[in-house]
């Protein structure tokens, strides 16, 4: 399921859950750390530099993808780095292989391995990376969260491990780019080369290169200003007359952050903006949708043994949709909080 709705936004841990109920039927969020504790869903820094959740199978060809879109993002000067650097990255991976580290023995790790190699890093970058507590290292691409005490809870967890398959050759870049073009249009086509290059955190040509010399194999449509949007041709493509059913989206919700900012009114309409992108400290608010479009922002407190799910709509309502938004909503706070003796919902005036 999670390779068919394309990778999730994992940065705040309780969007997981919520993200998945919200689009899998029968989901329960114990799933969601067993595939974890398993392996066979990873979460680590992927696209655009922020924390995103794929399946094991996949995270290859994201994680050579997003070395491919910025290959020195650890850097923190412009001083070249010497050739053995190289070194430490397979140590890291040697010393992360097998159970997780945290960002305190990741450090000590690196600090020993430079010791032994002296020439390998500039002063100027060993000063600013010491000062930063080697973080720009924790945020490699081949890395998976995990926790170090082996308990699944409801933070981000801060250890570090090899991922599964690191160990084996990457994927040929082109071959990476297709799976992640093919990731996006899976789970957000139709969609044009720019929106899939802003999800990636990569330039567009490259992209637009790729999905034009694969255009026999894809679906190809026009938008209203005449872009050119790719599908897959097996994806679903429902009347426009077919009723989409409501849901409510967790914060930094993936499908709000699949297409490029002025493109984005095909699900969040420029009204709704404002309430839903708080751009003083970049936060993506949690919403619900009404026939397909954000119509109104959610929040979500536990009180003791109460849980209270809060909704503020964005526009005027009718009767039903707020008894269905009402309804789903109750549905989603029993499931993310079934511990709670009291569940109430309400609509914020």
């Amino acid at each position: 399921m999670v390779e068919s709705i394309g990778a999730l936004q994992a940065q705040y841990w309780p969007a997981l859950p919520v993200a998945l109920w919200s689009r899998v039927v029968d989901f329960a969020p114990h799933e969601l750390y067993d595939r974890l504790e398993r392996r066979e869903l990873v979460v680590g820094t992927l696209l655009r530099g922020t924390i995103h959740m794929v399946s094991a199978r996949e995270h290859p060809s994201y994680a050579r993808v997003v070395e491919e879109a910025a290959p020195d993002s650890w850097r923190r000067t412009k001083v070249e780095a010497g050739p053995e650097l190289g070194g430490l990255r397979s140590r890291l991976l040697e010393f992360t292989q097998a159970v997780p580290r945290a960002p305190e023995e990741i450090a000590g790790c690196i600090e020993e391995w430079v010791g032994a190699h002296p020439e390998a890093i500039a002063r100027e970058e060993l000063e600013a990376q010491r000062a930063l507590k080697w973080r720009p290292f924790y945020r490699w691409s081949a890395f998976v969260r995990a926790p170090v005490d082996g308990s699944w809870g409801m933070k981000t967890p801060d250890g570090r491990r090899a991922a599964p398959g690191s160990a084996a050759p990457p994927p040929e870049p082109e071959v990476a780019l297709r799976a992640v073009v093919e990731s996006h249009l899976r789970g957000f086509g139709p969609a044009a080369a720019e929106d899939i290059a802003g999800w990636i955190g990569s330039r567009t040509p490259p992209v637009r290169a790729l999905l034009e010399a694969f255009t026999p194999r894809l679906a190809r449509f026009e938008d209203e200003q005449g872009r050119a949007l790719y599908d897959l041709p097996e994806a679903p493509r429902p009347d426009a007359e077919t009723a989409a059913p409501v849901r409510l989206l967790p914060w930094f919700d993936s499908t709000l952050l699949a297409y490029v900012p002025k493109r984005r009114a095909r699900i969040l309409p420029d009204a709704q903006r404002d309430a839903v992108i708080a751009r003083k400290n970049l936060q993506i608010r949690p919403t619900f949708l009404v026939d397909g479009l954000v119509a109104g922002t959610w929040t979500v407190e536990r009180k003791r043994r109460e849980a209270t799910l809060t909704l503020k709509a964005g526009q005027t309502l009718s009767r039903p949709a707020r008894a269905c938004v009402s309804e789903e909503a109750e549905r989603l706070l029993r499931a993310i909080h079934p511990e709670a003796a009291k569940h109430d919902v309400g609509w914020d005036r």
